[in-house]
């Protein structure tokens, strides 16, 4: 099976907006080779390292809400 590495990525981001706490920090326990992918595009600081969570830059933490939204929001009808 081939794998899409970039839309795992945006799940990836999208579920760690649910784990956010302290506004930007957010639980490092997904897939390390995710993790270092999100890490590199930018989007979460290095997560190597003994810390059990991982910081969003500003443009992160925009693009996991707004995946999180796109992907897990209920769709109200008006």
């Amino acid at each position: 099976m081939d794998v899409d590495r970039d839309r795992i990525d945006e799940a990836v981001l999208a579920l760690l907006f649910l784990g956010r706490h302290d506004a930007i920090r957010t639980w490092k326990s997904f897939d390390w080779a995710a993790m270092g992918r999100l890490h590199t595009k930018g989007f979460i600081s290095d997560p190597v390292g003994k810390a059990k969570s991982v910081v969003f830059t500003d443009e992160g933490l925009r693009q996991s809400e707004s995946l999180f939204r796109k992907l897990f929001a209920v769709r109200r009808e008006a």
